[in-house]
């Protein structure tokens, strides 16, 4: 199976034939993708070299033009890097793009800590209006990345992963999806995670909601699935632990609930390993998410 950001250049491509106002701006990383949509669209079609803080300005100026630029580069050099220029370039100009990630919180181990990002989801949560999507599947990305692109003018983030479910699921870039119904508790499981979770969750009596567009956060379904469970909810989020926990919160603020957050750890692992390793590691396969979460539920009381 191909990869999420196998379908990013073919994707945006097609967008550029179809649609006047797109343009992509790149960072070196991912240009060879591009080759044939900058023969069509020499002007559309843009490579600023290892600059990531000019790939947002140049992002920023186009969209100051009324153009509807597509950003990419590795996660910590798209969000963390150029944080300044999302902030002020984009965020404080008001104008919006399309920013897509790849290498998601530890999808290239060798590349060390540098090309990994589990806190970027967070970081973005510090500033106003972003629109946040995190498929678990190429399909779904591609599904995702037309989303964002035709989102008006709004400032998107889209997460590309290596990590993917095997199967896609139906999204349209709006909010969680109910996949299991329970009655003792709801795990939320975002993007790549969810057939983890669901091996992890396989015979409790849980609900389980997908979410692949975490921000907004859907609060409302999170509401609707507690008022049929008890109001437990667990967190499963493909980046740094807890980043929706204070999300949660705000939706149940009016019921007693308890709200668990699992996620990428703070502590760096310094050795490469693999993908499957740092998973691990961090306590997000299928065996550790069943250890968490049923050591969650077995015990305490909702307040």
């Amino acid at each position: 199976m191909d990869t999420m950001r196998d379908r990013l250049a073919p994707t945006v491509s097609r967008l550029l034939d179809e649609d006047p106002r797109v343009a992509v701006v790149l960072a070196e990383i991912g240009k060879d993708g591009f080759a044939e949509a900058l023969r069509r669209h020499p002007g559309r079609v843009l490579n600023v070299g290892i600059r990531e803080q000019l790939l947002v300005g140049v992002g920023a100026g186009l969209a100051l033009t009324g153009m509807r630029p597509v950003l990419h580069t590795f996660a910590s050099f798209l969000v963390e890097r150029p944080f300044e220029q999302v902030k002020l370039d984009l965020g404080h100009q008001g104008v919006g793009a399309v920013l897509v990630s790849a290498a998601a919180s530890y999808d290239w181990p060798a590349g060390g800590y540098t090309h990994m990002a589990p806190g970027d989801v967070a970081l973005l949560d510090t500033l106003d209006g972003w629109t946040v999507h995190v498929p678990g599947h190429p399909d779904e990305a591609e599904t995702l990345l037309r989303h964002a692109v035709a989102a008006g003018d709004d400032k998107v983030y889209v997460r590309l992963s290596t990590q993917s479910n095997a199967q896609a699921r139906p999204v349209d870039g709006q909010g969680f999806r109910p996949v299991r119904e329970g009655r003792s508790a709801v795990v939320v499981a975002v993007g790549p995670l969810l057939e983890p979770v669901l091996a992890a969750t396989e015979g409790l009596d849980v609900t389980v909601l997908y979410a692949t567009t975490v921000r907004p956060f859907d609060a409302a379904a999170l509401r609707r699935a507690t008022a049929a469970a008890r109001a437990d909810v667990v967190l499963v989020e493909p980046y740094l632990a807890g980043t929706s926990v204070g999300a949660a919160n705000d939706a149940l603020a009016d019921v007693p609930h308890r709200v668990l957050g699992l996620g990428v750890g703070r502590a760096e692992l310094r050795r490469y390993g693999t993908v499957a390793e740092h998973t691990a590691a961090h306590g997000l396969d299928a065996r550790s998410l069943r250890e968490r979460i049923s050591g969650f539920l077995g015990g305490g009381t909702a307040a």
